[in-house]
């Protein structure tokens, strides 16, 4: 993961930490931002989920790594890529506890209208994002 990270935005600032299910089950980490690294490292223990990698990202956008993380061939599913708060929810056993969803961001406010579509459309070019 690391690497793909790298590999796509030159100089990104990251953390990544990942909790493993297998003795001595531990959460590894790796990134370029101490401070990205630390919340990565906090929030992976928090979860105490096995088989679950978490990342921060700075000064970038999910949409700019999503697709080097989807080619990863140990990723499986992506809950969650966005830089709005966002809360995870568990489900615990007597052995286990596993990610079964991620909620993103806040409910709806409401319905755009048209200077809203030209807003979005603008801001997706001022990204670069295609559409």
């Amino acid at each position: 993961m690391h690497e793909a990270l790298v590999a796509a935005v030159p100089g990104i600032k990251f953390g990544l930490a990942f909790g493993e299910s297998s003795r001595p089950r531990l959460v590894h980490w790796s990134g370029t931002d101490t401070t990205m690294i630390e919340l990565a490292k906090k929030n992976a223990f928090s979860l105490a989920a096995g088989r679950v990698f978490i990342g921060f990202l700075k000064n970038v956008f999910p949409i700019n790594v999503l697709q080097a993380v989807k080619s990863v061939p140990e990723v499986v599913r992506i809950f969650c890529a966005t830089a709005n708060p966002a809360e995870v929810i568990i489900a615990e056993t007597e052995q286990r506890r596993g990610v079964l969803g991620v909620i993103d961001g806040q409910s709806t406010f409401g319905i755009e209208a048209e200077k809203d579509i030209e807003d979005r459309k603008a801001l997706l070019r001022k990204f670069e994002y295609q559409l």
